[in-house]
C-alpha cells in the first residue's frame, strides 16, 4: 500500500507489533513518519510494548506527545526538539464513544450488578499472565475482591488458557473479550477498575473511575499524578503496606482532553518549557488538588480494605 500511494507522512499511533512493522517499512522506503504517543516510557526492556515504541520513536521525523513527561523522556533520549510536539492525549474518541456507549443484552450487568456495584478487571500481560506464580497471586487478590463486590473480569484468551484447572470464585465473572463500546460502558459505571493495561489507566482517569494497576512500572504517569491510578505492583500484598509508586501531584479527576497533556512529572533531562493557562487557572488548581488528595485518600482507604 506504502508504494502504491506514496504518502508524504505515514502517521502511527500506540506501540502494538503492527506500529514498528508500519515504522521500519517506512523508513526503509524513505518515507517521513509521524508517531502519535510518543515518548512513552516505562523503560522495562522485557516489555514488547517499550521495543516497539522506543525503536518507532528514533524513526519518526515528528512526534507528537500525550504529556510533559514524554517530551522530557526523548529530549533526555538526545532526540531533536524541533521534532517534538506537546498535543495532549485524544479524548474524542473517548467522549464519542462514552455517548455511543449503552448496556446491551449481552452486557455482564443483566447478572444483577448495578452502577457503581461492581468492579471491572482485566489482565492481559505476558508479565502478569504467562508467569504462574504472579497469575496466582492476582487471581487470588480478584477472588478476595469478589468477596465483598462483584467483580466482572473479561478474559484475555491467553489468560483463559492459563487458569488453574477448576478455577472459579463467587463473585466473579469470568466473561468473554468485550468490543470497545462495552468495554468502555462496564469502565464507566464500575465502582473500581483493577488492570495491567495502560490504555484502561487512561480511560478511567478521563471517566473519573479509581484504577489500582496491577504492574511493576507505568508508562504514564500522568494517571498517578492526577490521583486516580495506584500502581500496586504484581504482588498485591505489598500494596497494604504502602508498596504504591503514588502519586507525586494529584489533580482532578477526569481531566479535559488538553490537561493531560498539561501534566509534569516523568523522568529525563530537558525542560519542555512554559505552557500557556488560561486565566483563573491558580484558582481552579488549588480546588483540583484539594479534590485530588481527598480522591487519592478514598483510593487508598478502598484499596487497604480489598487487598
Amino acid at each position: 500500500m506504502l508504494a502504491r500511494e506514496k504518502p508524504d507522512v505515514v502517521v502511527l499511533a500506540g506501540d502494538v507489533n503492527s506500529t514498528i512493522a508500519v515504522a521500519l517499512v517506512a523508513s526503509k522506503m524513505g518515507l517521513a513518519i509521524a508517531h502519535v504517543e510518543a515518548g512513552l516510557r516505562s523503560r522495562d526492556w522485557t516489555m514488547p510494548e517499550e521495543i516497539n515504541r522506543v525503536l518507532t520513536d528514533r524513526l519518526s521525523a515528528l512526534l507528537f506527545t500525550p504529556s510533559r513527561d514524554g517530551d522530557e523522556n526523548l529530549r533526555a533520549e538526545g532526540i531533536d526538539p524541533s521534532r517534538i510536539h506537546l498535543v495532549g492525549k485524544r479524548d474524542d474518541r473517548l467522549a464519542a464513544g462514552g455517548a455511543a456507549a449503552r448496556p446491551g443484552e449481552s452486557d455482564p450487568r443483566a447478572a444483577g450488578a448495578d452502577a457503581k456495584g461492581y468492579a471491572l478487571a482485566t489482565l492481559h500481560r505476558p508479565s502478569t499472565s504467562t508467569r504462574p506464580a504472579a497469575l496466582s497471586r492476582l487471581l487470588s487478590a480478584l477472588a478476595e475482591v469478589a468477596g465483598q463486590i462483584p467483580v466482572v473480569f473479561p478474559i484475555h484468551p491467553r489468560t483463559r488458557s492459563r487458569l488453574p484447572a477448576g478455577f472459579e470464585a463467587r463473585g466473579l465473572k469470568l466473561v468473554e473479550p468485550l468490543g470497545y463500546l462495552d468495554f468502555l460502558s462496564l469502565t464507566a459505571d464500575a465502582r473500581l477498575v483493577m488492570t495491567d493495561s495502560g490504555g484502561i489507566q487512561e480511560e478511567t482517569t478521563a471517566l473519573g473511575v479509581p484504577c489500582l494497576t496491577m504492574r511493576e512500572n507505568n508508562e504514564r504517569p500522568v494517571t498517578v499524578e492526577v490521583g486516580t491510578n495506584e500502581l500496586v505492583g504484581i504482588d498485591p500484598a505489598r500494596s497494604g503496606s504502602g508498596g504504591s509508586q503514588g502519586a507525586r501531584r494529584p489533580g482532578e479527576a477526569g481531566p479535559p482532553s488538553g490537561a493531560m497533556g498539561r501534566q509534569g512529572g516523568g523522568a529525563g533531562g530537558g525542560n519542555p518549557g512554559p505552557v500557556p493557562r488560561p486565566a483563573g487557572t491558580q484558582g481552579r488548581r488549588a480546588g483540583m488538588k484539594r479534590k485530588g488528595r481527598r480522591r487519592l485518600a478514598r483510593l487508598r482507604r478502598l484499596r487497604s480494605r480489598l487487598f
